[in-house]
């Protein structure tokens, strides 16, 4: 029996650290049974928007999100509005863009401030809405204020990227209505709470991720990542929730179709 095929729900694969060996980074992606992926672009990176025509054309089957992250709030301080007028821009050139993001707060490096990267975030949720798209929401040490925007704002489908939080957290974007997506960090030795929230999450709200080139899962610490390290996340998954590597795969692969329409 063929295993079901894996999707990376998250990676930077357009950017500048993968442009020397963009194809053999597909190929060893394919290789390792990853069929598909969630490629995120930055609103305001010319070059990436740009690379991603090149990622397109070597793995037609990639998707894309186009947002602006919370690190680069900043820029848009005078008019948060700008934010999604950048990203309606980039979705509008993109015809493989299936969500926005990753769009969210930071308050662990607050590289922009918390109050522009509020606004920020809402006004691309807005965005989102408004194109009947989801979101792909990064969260670092900014939860309470995550789930204050979100609840104001009102319905719209997403994910949780690169989750870190605990069970409590978890549960309380589940009842929001969010995926979860679990990155290399799962399988850190001290990812203690993370593990638990692996053998957690339903079925049919998990997705995996490599956030490739960033956080390696074991045993690539120390080495950049790509997307065909998916596979070794699935893995420990597996293992947390007493399952099959396949079963996983199956059902992430599932959630990811079902949420982002590919």
């Amino acid at each position: 029996m063929t295993a079901p095929s894996l999707v990376d729900s998250h990676c930077h694969i357009a950017g500048p650290e993968f442009a020397g060996d963009l194809e053999a980074v597909v190929t060893r992606a394919r290789d390792t049974g990853v069929r598909q992926a969630l490629v995120i672009l930055a609103s305001e990176d010319e070059a990436e928007l740009r690379r991603a025509r090149d990622v397109a054309g070597l793995w037609p089957e990639v998707r894309f999100s186009v947002g602006v992250h919370p690190h680069n709030a900043g820029r848009f301080a005078v008019n948060p509005a700008d934010a999604a007028s950048l990203t309606e821009q980039g979705l509008a050139e993109q015809p493989l863009a299936r969500a926005v993001g990753e769009i969210g707060l930071d308050y662990h490096y607050d590289h922009a401030p918390r109050h522009t990267q509020q606004r920020v975030f809402a006004e691309q949720i807005r965005l989102a809405q408004a194109r009947g798209l989801p979101i792909v929401i990064h969260t670092r040490e900014a939860e309470d204020d995550t789930f204050a925007i979100l609840s104001e704002a009102g319905p719209v489908p997403g994910v949780f990227h690169c989750f870190t939080g605990d069970v409590r957290i978890a549960r309380r974007a589940l009842d929001a209505g969010f995926h979860l997506s679990l990155s290399g960090i799962v399988t850190f030795p001290r990812a203690t709470e993370l593990k638990e929230v692996a053998a957690f999450v339903p079925g049919d709200r998990l997705l995996v991720e490599t956030d490739s080139p960033y956080l390696a899962p074991v045993p690539h610490r120390g080495v950049r990542n790509e997307p065909a390290y998916v596979s070794r996340v699935c893995a420990v998954v597996a293992e947390l929730r007493r399952t099959t590597a396949e079963a996983v795969a199956a059902e992430t692969s599932a959630n990811f179709a079902r949420l982002f329409n590919p």
